[in-house]
């Protein structure tokens, strides 16, 4: 047994040496890798540092939609039937949509003698355009001049040449359906969905057709709010071109980026810098401020977003819901959180109808008074529609026109003692008419047991001329310690006897 241990111990001393020697060759191979890792990564930095990194252009305007505001709703932003622009080209659902866009390309060039003439024309001014055009999206555009210039022309055509057929410029018997119509609209709202609106400008400029209609004289931009004004119903009353002539004659150092933001900066109101102020919280709902008081009214104002205040009266412009993903404010909010130029109005309105509307029965009061319109089936969708809008959006409160609406005018009266009162009132005692009714009711019959209680105490007005009301009082007393009297039969027979 000795032997054996022995034996062992010779063996594991043999393999000492080799182990220490392996032992110090792992040590400078690490220290030998360390140091290789540490000359890679400063050649790897250094490199970066020295290249040079493409700066930001001033003319980006149209954004790929970010992802969490897609994760809500992915749907509101895709297009959904046609593809314009570079985002979507090529997807495989709107492929059947290119043989259309086409047909419209047709219509452009082949009623025109010289059609070959001004399609160079048109490709010349194109080629021009190319750089700056293709700065205007935030991504790279993986397509060559070509390609580019070709999506621009056909895209281009496409979008003129149905608004002035849908506007009634054009005699040409429509090729779109009745089906494809609203659709449409929302996806030429749609922001991944744009072609640079100096792109549509110089088509517009060089495709004329020569059409004596009463439209043909409209230019792009009040022919554009004319195709895109059913997307908010507004009244036949208000005219989107006076209302394209009143923000061009406002707003004439400001130049739109393209459809989204033209239709956005249509239904502002006019706003001025120094109105914006920090909104520290989002208005109450529609049922407290309407217990508390607050007067709501419709406005005949033909800018939606226009809300007013005065005092405890609430002005809002009326709001048609007839989309179940609203495609329109959600694409405005994506642009205003792209854009850096963009003041957060659409974002803010948003919040602001969110702080509305808690409930259905905000819903059927803001559709009582007229201001809200919507198809979506019941008012508590319409409560979840408007609630879900907001979601994963991000706002501050930071330059709110709103905040004169909700701070200086609501919040205030809101807050005073007499709407305090007043809402406690209404939510315990006329929250509803079965409530209302009872607490009348009480009120009624606490009025008559004061009325029985007030015939009562004059009843005793009379016998308290003889004595005063000590005397009762002490008689009353005293009854306690008195003998019983004698019955009122027995003090007759007695008498009789």
């Amino acid at each position: 047994m000795a032997g054996r241990n022995i034996w062992g111990l010779k063996q594991l001393y043999r393999h000492l040496p080799c182990k220490r020697r392996n032992f110090e060759a792992i040590f400078r191979r690490c220290a030998s890798t360390s140091s290789q890792v540490h000359e890679n990564c400063k050649v790897s930095l250094l490199k970066k540092l020295n290249a040079k990194i493409p700066e930001e252009s001033d003319n980006v305007c149209i954004y790929r939609v970010p992802a969490k505001l897609r994760q809500v709703e992915a749907k509101a932003y895709d297009p959904s039937i046609v593809s314009i622009g570079p985002y979507h080209r090529g997807d495989q659902h709107l492929k059947e949509m290119e043989e259309l866009k086409l047909k419209f390309f047709h219509r452009v060039f082949k009623s025109k003698q010289k059609h070959e003439v001004e399609v160079e024309r048109v490709i010349s001014a194109m080629e021009e355009l190319e750089p700056k055009a293709r700065s205007c999206y935030a991504d790279d555009v993986k397509l060559s001049r070509d390609e580019f210039v070709e999506m621009m022309i056909i895209d281009g055509c496409f979008v003129l040449q149905l608004m002035r057929e849908v506007s009634g410029c054009c005699s040409s018997s429509s090729l779109v359906q009745r089906w494809m119509l609203p659709t449409l609209r929302r996806d030429l709202i749609k922001l991944e969905n744009q072609l640079p609106m100096l792109v549509l400008h110089k088509l517009f400029d060089l495709i004329d057709d020569g059409s004596q209609c009463e439209y043909s004289t409209l230019s792009l931009q009040d022919l554009a709010l004319k195709f895109f004004k059913p997307l908010l119903q507004r009244d036949s009353n208000m005219n989107a071109a006076g209302a394209t002539t009143k923000m061009n004659t406002l707003k004439e150092e400001i130049r739109t980026c393209h459809f989204l933001d033209l239709f956005r900066s249509s239904i502002l109101p006019e706003i001025q810098d120094q109105d914006r102020k920090r909104q520290a919280h989002m208005i109450q709902s529609i049922t407290e401020l309407k217990e508390a008081g607050v007067m709501l009214k419709k406005s005949e104002s033909d800018r939606a977003l226009d809300v007013r205040s005065k005092g405890k009266v609430l002005t809002i412009p009326p709001l048609h819901i007839d989309d179940h993903r609203g495609t329109l404010f959600r694409n405005m909010v994506a642009f205003e959180q792209c854009h850096k130029n963009c003041k957060p109005d659409a974002t803010a309105y948003l919040f602001f109808f969110n702080g509305l509307v808690n409930s259905a029965n905000d819903v059927e009061i803001l559709h009582y008074k007229g201001i809200v319109h919507h198809s979506l089936g019941s008012n508590k969708e319409a409560a979840k529609l408007v609630n879900k809008l907001c979601k994963e959006v991000d706002w501050d409160g930071e330059e709110s026109y709103l905040h004169k609406v909700v701070c200086d005018d609501i919040d205030v009266y809101f807050k005073s003692t007499r709407a305090k009162l007043r809402a406690r009132l209404v939510h315990y005692y006329f929250s509803n008419w079965v409530v209302g009714i009872s607490t009348v009711a009480g009120l009624f019959a606490l009025y008559l047991t004061l009325i029985q209680t007030g015939c009562g105490v004059a009843g005793t007005l009379m016998p308290l001329k003889e004595h005063s009301f000590w005397w009762y009082l002490s008689d009353s007393f005293s009854l306690l310690f008195s003998r019983p009297s004698t019955p009122l039969q027995d003090s007759k027979v007695s008498n009789q006897e």
